[in-house]
């Protein structure tokens, strides 16, 4: 089950890269490119986000409840973390693409 963590770290990261990729790019994408970047980055902190609910769920199953009270508070606030970053990142990105348009 280790998978699940490490798949909610590597689409978190994915969430923080594709608004980046956009700020980076932004005179050299089209609009279209822009909102596909950033639905991708919402859909992979989604992704990521759910892993972690996937692996607590397992922790109950298996009921490890040592593993899920020493967790459950970490993953809360990591989680809040990346949602909003990734916000963040995504309206920075669109408000920079989208202010440049004349």
């Amino acid at each position: 089950m280790w998978r699940l963590n490490l798949g909610s770290l590597i689409f978190g990261l994915i969430a923080w890269l594709l608004p980046v990729i956009v700020l980076v790019r932004s005179g050299k994408i089209g609009d279209k490119s822009v909102a596909l970047l950033c639905a991708g980055s919402l859909a992979a902190c989604a992704v990521s986000i759910c892993m972690q609910i996937f692996y607590s769920d397992y922790l109950v199953k298996i009921e490890d409840w040592s593993a899920l009270m020493d967790t459950s508070a970490a993953v809360a606030k990591v989680s809040a973390f990346l949602l909003i970053v990734t916000v963040l990142l995504n309206v920075l990105a669109l408000r920079v693409v989208f202010e440049k348009k004349p």
